[in-house]
């Protein structure tokens, strides 16, 4: 099944394709798209339109439009091309608190500015996508660049995976707007972050990542918070229930197994801690990301 005349996708489909097009070339949807688009520039400029929010895209930029708002895409005016990976998706909760510090405005954001190390990979993943999309158990998978749609499924599920390391690769190594990257600042408040990161559920208090750096504990907080606009024990909850949301997401431990292996003193506490960063208790979201097979996920 191929998507190259569906101007309005289905929310339900995940759809991965890529096209390298011309000037002239355009796409407008009035009342937006009911999925997520993604769009990744790998040569020339587009020029992308979503709500009141105009912007131009180059090579290693990474645009992401939130649903049912009006949107329109086209070759840069003046560019000789526009070489570019799309997917349509459903993104899983998790997703947007990665894409939160890049939005533009509501449902809109810009991964600007991908470090050129990484966009061989960043391309490897929407290759395997494309290819991931038309997987089936037991069959040679057909080549080919056309578009490919996938309903639910292992396939589905192969290329969400896909989506979810862009996202990482991008999210991660990228510059939002007056905020740092990861490689910048004091190199001890990266290593803090690089040892929470490691096992968020560990149990890391102020005065053990602070001995882990060779600084006193008040020293410590306030580079930390000076470096990363948060305290360290915020940076710590957050990491912990990203680890959460991940073993919500694949296993099928209980809620109780999940918040001891994410460090977390009670299953209470740790739903109170995941419904105030994803706005849902974590039963919820895992029936939100894992939902019943043959069921569309609404």
């Amino acid at each position: 099944m191929t998507a190259e005349n569906m101007s309005v996708p289905a929310a339900e489909l995940t759809i991965v394709g890529h096209y390298d097009q011309r000037p002239g070339y355009a796409t407008r949807r009035s009342g937006g798209s009911p999925s997520w688009l993604l769009l990744w520039t790998q040569a020339g400029a587009g020029f992308i339109t979503q709500g009141g929010v105009s912007f131009e895209v180059g090579a290693g930029d990474l645009a992401v439009l939130g649903p049912d708002v009006a949107q329109r895409y086209r070759v840069r005016q003046g560019a000789e091309r526009w070489r570019f990976w799309w997917v349509h998706f459903q993104p899983r909760p998790a997703w947007e608190v990665w894409l939160g510090p890049y939005a533009k405005d509501a449902g809109c954001h810009l991964v600007g500015g991908v470090p050129q190390a990484l966009h061989e990979r960043i391309d490897a993943a929407f290759a395997r996508a494309l290819q991931d999309a038309r997987w089936v158990p037991g069959a040679p998978v057909p080549e080919g660049r056309t578009p490919a749609v996938v309903v639910a499924g292992p396939a589905r599920e192969l290329v969400l995976g896909a989506v979810a390391e862009v996202l990482v690769l991008a999210t991660s190594s990228a510059r939002p707007e007056g905020v740092r990257r990861p490689d910048e600042g004091d190199e001890r408040v990266r290593r803090a972050q690089a040892i929470i990161a490691a096992e968020p559920g560990a149990p890391h208090s102020v005065a053990s990542l602070a001995r882990e750096v060779a600084l006193s504990p008040s020293r410590f907080a306030h580079l930390f918070a000076e470096e990363t606009g948060r305290t360290p024990m915020r940076a710590v909850r957050q990491a912990r229930i990203r680890h959460a949301a991940g073993l919500l997401e694949v296993t099928d431990m209980d809620v109780g197994q999940v918040a001891a292996a994410c460090g977390f003193v009670s299953p209470f506490h740790f739903s109170r801690a995941f419904r105030g960063e994803y706005g849902m208790p974590p039963r919820d979201y895992r029936a939100r990301v894992r939902p019943v097979s043959g069921s569309p996920e609404t």
